[in-house]
């Protein structure tokens, strides 16, 4: 990461934090005590700015500098709440499309999921707060600029923010190797979300029990699963077959 890019020492990140830069994350050094880092926490509750407690050698290569146990990430791109997006969409006649990553951690996967989502359209993409990939030179690189183009939403909790979604009218659509339908066999060209999940153990249950559909795709050779950004443009792109009225 790039020196620009950061912010350390616990002054710097709380005015940071209070005149509302958009952060990626922020790592804090275990067992900090002093009243500045109380007041961080405090700002951090208020603001919702991922952050992870981590040991103080791990600050110490990220910066020699005297970092007072707080290094900060400075975000490449502009984060949006979906209740500011989704209103709008509706507004403007738009049948939206969001795509849900739960857990994507792999920054090139993350990167060319970006990348086919805003080739195909997708209105919004929303990613946990924590555990998903870090939105940095190479995820931006790596989608070819997509992730400047369509808005991404960073969610606190995605049950929470996934039951907003199907409150406002939209089918919740959840990808896993485990479901019985295949991924043609859902109507795509009503407001839907599709959700699709980590690399290790796909879609956690919390948010497969929202689905109200999950699909799969058929894995016919040896190998037991596909690369997720493969699997996620499979189904993106069924939604769009249906959309278009392509069918050839």
């Amino acid at each position: 990461m790039k020196r620009e890019k950061l912010i350390f020492g616990l002054r710097p990140v709380i005015e940071a934090v209070k005149s509302g830069k958009t952060l990626d994350k922020i790592l804090i050094q275990r067992d900090l005590k002093s009243e500045l880092f109380k007041e961080l926490r405090k700002n951090l509750s208020e603001t919702g700015v991922p952050y992870q407690y981590v040991p103080v050698e791990k600050l110490n290569k990220i910066t020699h500098k005297n970092h007072q146990g707080v290094v900060a990430y400075l975000s490449s791109i502009t984060y949006y709440q979906i209740e500011d997006i989704l209103p709008g969409l509706f507004e403007a006649g738009a049948v939206p499309l969001v795509l849900v990553l739960d857990r994507i951690t792999d920054v090139r996967n993350f990167g060319a999921i970006a990348r086919t989502a805003e080739c195909a359209g997708v209105d919004v993409l929303i990613i946990p707060s924590k555990e998903s990939a870090q939105i940095n030179e190479d995820a931006i690189k790596t989608s070819a600029g997509a992730l400047h183009k369509i808005p991404v939403c960073r969610s606190g909790s995605l049950p929470e923010t996934i039951n907003y979604l199907k409150e406002s009218g939209l089918q919740i659509i959840a990808a896993s190797e485990k479901a019985t339908n295949l991924y043609y066999q859902v109507d795509y060209s009503i407001p839907s979300a599709i959700i699709i999940g980590s690399e290790e153990d796909g879609i956690s249950k919390a948010i497969l029990n929202i689905a109200e559909h999950r699909v799969y795709i058929p894995v016919l050779g040896k190998i037991e699963s596909m690369n997720v950004s493969v699997a996620a443009g499979v189904i993106i792109y069924e939604a769009v077959r249906q959309r278009t009225g392509k069918n050839n």
